[in-house]
């Protein structure tokens, strides 16, 4: 057998199950090269469809660079060649693999595959953050890769000679032919318009498969106008969810309903604007189109905004369709439950990551609205029929089905249970059970994880993962990234603007926060942090976190399994929410920052808290917690001003009380216009830094005992300095009036906590 009868062979067996083929030519670059191109033109694939992802620029059909595979998301391509030799991204193997349409090739170009692992590419490059070089990461990632390929069925596996001269020659040898003499595929049932279909019956006859006419009638409820439903849309990459999304778009703009679009990324909602557009133009009922905005003749529209824009429900649309709604927080998808018919399309097993919180935690939310929630699920493929190979293989290579252990499993999981392990990649790669399981729940832990992360996991020198095991299961993981201890030149290039990869606590603090020392000291940061669904709120991530700190306070302070040096601090960066404040202050973490912009992708704050180790880490921590307290009241009536008070709160709150001076700096004076309004008398503007003084204390020691309703409103009227109007209307008071006499009434245990003797004589005069 020759390449040339391998590469016919393969697409005629794919073309008659409608499915893919994957065929791997290792070898020498310029050799593989010329032989996949050989390969396409064997199998009378059409060269306009087929495309390169390569860091070579010679090919005879399209290519795009490695850094923007993300260009054929959406895509339908006869054959994509993924050319692993400078370059093997797990992202670019996620995002292009499922692009190639049933009777087509995904051709993988890489070096010789005995060897392959121990080679280094331009990935690795992206894993060695500073101080690691490029030499220190591992290749563990795709040696599991390779065991893959020469393991599952469907996938032909070629050694090609560098003397390569044509694919009818003996320059290639075939390891696997990767044939499966598959039964030839089944006629695909043609989509009928629904007997009771509101939308009009060319929505339907629109649709590719059952499961996507299904999900459209489904996506009827958000015409209600007086009730709230809510549509869950789930389906695997590749079945049509944001297709079925943009014709019910169309559909419902026909109508003359307003229809708000938001996704993680503009780009994906690409497939949702051009399918209504489609249907607009098709019932000549198109009226104008520009990239975020589509105008029908009716008066109704699809537009699109970014997520922390789209939860604010600008204008008032009539109906919110959110996609790839996994790939984001669920803090942020439960703004959305405060407004019109929605619907929330999520990819369950996407290249992106669906966060698993999506399932666990916002399904929890939608289950306690009062919304009427509607569920569609597309199983049918929409290029290439069920079972495909290749599918099934991205799955198992990239982990896109990892999951935790079942409920059953760790249901009785307790803190006096579990045994705290170091999760090594070899360890990892001996035992595919662990590495799925604790892949899985990382998964849960962040609403963006992608495949580089199982790489960074298995190869990335300054990552190392804790966990924590119930009867060799695992039911709470954390991933660490080592920080800091960088060397002078290196902290000089940071002060003077550059970014440095992987370091993101002394990232902030050398460039943002102009400290010169900020990468000096070693620390640890929390990257994620995640325990089962099953057994949360049981205190296993409290001590997960416990067993990671007596770890490294047993050793001296010193990491165990990177390279054993000293570690100041441990750490941890994440988007503010009050639940996340508490839970890092409870377990000895102390604020240290919060961002003054916000994640574009979650429109929340970042907050940088830091629990030190040794006498280093505790003078970091201290310097940047009174840096933080003294900048406070500046960035808070700034561009914090908006922030949740409860966020404010939380974060003041974790602040090292060692940050403080020991006496409240106020005057006299200051101290008589307190016991005045204290008393119903004088006004906060005759000396508004006293009342921000003793706000911030009060915030930070809670010794006056506040309770949250009066916290809250020395947040807003004297941290963020709100108008009264305003904090009456934002905390639900009465009146203004009311409002001012509550602050007032807020003052007197300051006075009582914080006062001086002749504060407390002056409040003698009112009595």
């Amino acid at each position: 057998m020759t390449l040339a009868s391998l590469a016919a062979d393969l697409r005629s067996e794919a073309d008659r199950a409608n499915e893919r083929r994957l065929l791997v030519l290792s070898g020498p670059p310029d050799a593989t090269r010329r032989a996949a191109v050989d390969a396409i033109e064997a199998a009378d694939l059409p060269i306009p469809d087929c495309a390169a992802v390569s860091a070579a620029e010679e090919w005879p059909f399209e290519h795009v660079g490695p850094r923007q595979s993300r260009e054929l998301l959406g895509r339908t391509q006869r054959a994509i060649v993924l050319d692993g030799h400078d370059e093997c991204s797990p992202n670019a193997i996620g995002r292009t693999v499922g692009a190639v349409d049933g009777g087509g090739l995904y051709v993988l170009l890489a070096p010789d595959l005995d060897d392959w692992a121990e080679r280094h590419d331009a990935f690795d490059e992206t894993l060695a953050v500073p101080p690691f070089e490029i030499d220190d990461v591992a290749g563990q990632f795709r040696r599991r890769l390779v065991a893959t390929l020469r393991a599952h069925p469907g996938a032909a596996v070629c050694e090609v000679d560098e003397s390569y001269d044509g694919p009818e020659g003996d320059a290639v040898e075939i390891r696997d032919d990767g044939l499966t003499d598959p039964y030839p595929a089944r006629p695909r049932e043609t989509p009928e318009p629904p007997a009771e279909a509101a939308f009009d019956d060319d929505v339907y006859r629109a649709c590719r498969t059952v499961d996507q006419a299904e999900a459209v009638h489904e996506l009827e409820a958000l015409r209600a106008t007086d009730s709230d439903p809510a549509v869950v849309v789930e389906a695997d990459r590749g079945r049509g969810k944001s297709s079925a999304a943009g014709l019910a778009a169309g559909a419902l703009a026909r109508e003359g309903a307003d229809v708000l679009v938001t996704a993680p990324e503009r780009r994906g909602a690409d497939e949702i604007f051009a399918r209504a557009r489609e249907r607009l133009a098709a019932a000549d009922a198109l009226a104008d189109s520009a990239a975020d905005c589509i105008d029908a003749d009716s008066g109704g529209r699809v537009r699109f905004a970014r997520p922390p824009v789209a939860a604010d429900l600008p204008d008032d649309p009539d109906a919110v369709i959110v996609d790839e709604a996994a790939a984001l927080p669920v803090s942020l998808l439960e703004r959305f439950l405060d407004g019109p018919p929605a619907a929330f399309c999520t990819t369950v097993h996407g290249y992106e990551g669906a966060g698993r919180s999506f399932d666990v935690r916002f399904r929890g939310s939608l289950a306690d609205s009062d919304r009427d929630v509607t569920d569609a699920r597309l199983d049918e493929p929409i290029r290439y029929a069920a079972g495909d190979p290749v599918e099934s293989w991205a799955f198992r290579a990239l982990l896109l089905d990892a999951r935790p252990p079942v409920d059953q499993l760790v249901a009785d999981a307790t803190p006096e249970s579990v045994e705290y392990e170091t999760l090594s990649p070899e360890r990892l790669l001996a035992d595919e059970h662990l590495l799925r399981e604790a892949f899985g729940l990382l998964v849960l832990a962040h609403y963006r994880t992608e495949p580089d992360d199982l790489a960074r996991l298995l190869d990335a020198p300054n990552l190392t993962c804790r966990a924590l095991l119930h009867e060799g299961r695992v039911v709470s993981v954390a991933l660490l990234a080592r920080e800091g201890g960088l060397r002078e030149e290196t902290r000089e290039r940071v002060y003077r603007g550059d970014r440095i990869r992987g370091n993101m606590l002394p990232d902030v603090f050398t460039s943002q926060l102009r400290d010169r020392e900020g990468g000096v000291a070693v620390g640890y940061r929390v990257m994620r942090i995640a325990t089962h669904h099953a057994v949360r709120s049981g205190g296993l991530g409290s001590r997960l976190l416990s067993a990671i700190e007596a770890e490294f306070r047993e050793d001296g302070g010193r990491d165990a399994d990177l390279r054993g040096e000293r570690v100041d601090y441990l750490g941890v960066g994440y988007g503010a929410t009050p639940e996340l404040l508490d839970f890092w202050r409870e377990n000895g973490y102390r604020t240290v920052h919060l961002s003054t912009t916000k994640n574009d992708a979650s429109g929340e704050h970042s907050a940088l808290m830091v629990r030190p180790l040794t006498d280093s880490g505790a003078d970091l921590a201290a310097r940047h917690a009174e840096w933080f307290r003294e900048r406070a009241p500046g960035v808070l009536a700034g561009p914090l001003s908006d922030v949740d008070p409860d966020v404010i709160r939380g974060a003041l709150r974790a602040v090292d009380d060692s940050a403080l001076p020991e006496e409240p700096a106020l005057s006299e004076r200051d101290w008589r216009v307190v016991v005045d309004a204290a008393n119903g008398m004088g006004s906060y503007h005759a000396a508004p830094a006293a009342f921000t003084e003793l706000a911030l204390r009060e915030l930070i020691l809670g010794a006056a005992g506040l309770d949250s309703d009066e916290e809250r409103l020395l947040v807003e009227k004297v941290l963020q300095n709100r108008e009264w109007d305003d904090v009456a209307v934002d905390l639900d008071r009465v009146s203004t009036r009311m409002t001012m006499r509550a602050f007032g009434d807020a003052c007197e245990p300051l006075v009582e906590t914080y006062g001086t003797e002749t504060a407390k004589e002056h409040r003698a005069y009112w009595d």
